[in-house]
Parts: structure tokens; sequence; C-alpha cells
């Protein structure tokens, strides 16, 4: 098969308010705005563009895993421990809603954080090693 799936190139994301939501990722994670309208924003960082789409009330990304545990859907990731660390002390300094850095168990630590409409995202302290070659990191 040639044809292949190459990339991620849109993840959607559910929102009460868009432009409040769209707002606070420019504040917080430094995104860039492509585009708003009422219904939505297209957001682009962590090179990829994220729809931030009105939903009804109570909608997140979020799932329940086998055991009841809240997941994420998303993990991104920075290049070592210590820029996580600072990243969740920056989160924190924002008044973010913030998790405590963890040792999970695999290479690396993690921590999670919430948006504004309690999406769950996890940051991961090791960049992917394709993702450093293709990227000279």
């Amino acid at each position: 098969m040639n044809n292949k799936l190459i990339r991620v190139g849109t993840t959607y994301i559910p929102v009460q308010d868009v432009e409040q939501s769209s707002n606070w990722y420019i504040q917080n994670l430094g995104v860039e705005l492509g585009y708003v309208d009422e219904d939505k924003a297209i957001i682009n960082f962590a090179n990829q563009s994220f729809f931030l789409v009105k939903s009804k009330e109570n909608q997140t990304a979020n799932f329940y895993d086998i055991h009841g545990e809240e997941r994420f859907s998303i993990t991104f990731e920075v290049d070592g421990l210590e820029a996580l660390e600072q990243l969740n002390h920056d989160f924190k300094e924002r008044n973010m809603k913030v998790g405590e850095i963890e040792n999970r168990g695999h290479a690396g630590r993690n921590f999670v954080f919430y948006d504004l409409d309690g999406n769950k995202f996890d940051v991961w302290s090791e960049l992917s090693p394709e993702f450093k070659v293709k990227y000279n990191i």
C-alpha cells in the first residue's frame, strides 16, 4: 500500500464559549489564532491545528477507561525534565488547573493540565526520537 497516513493535521476540542476559550489558549499556551467565528476558532501550536468547537454543555474530549479513571486524549511533548518542570511551574503561576509531575513507570515524567472547559491534557518530558531527527533537535 503506497498511500498511508502521514500526520495528524487537526484535533477538535469541545468548548462552551469560543471567544473566551480562544483567548485562554492564546494567553496561557501562546497559540496562534488562525480563524474565529461564533461556532469555532482555529488555533495553531505544537505543529498542529486545533479547532475549538462550540459544543453542548458538559462536553469534553476526556473519556473514562475500564477502571473508571478519567483520561486525556492528547499528550504534548517537551524536550527534557527541566523543560517539563519549568512548564509545570509556569502553568501554576498562571493559576491554571495543573497536576503534579508524576513518575508513571516509563521513560520520562508527565503532568496533566486542564483548559477552561475541563478538557484534560497530558505533557511528557520526552520528545519522540523521530521528531528530534526531523527537526534537528
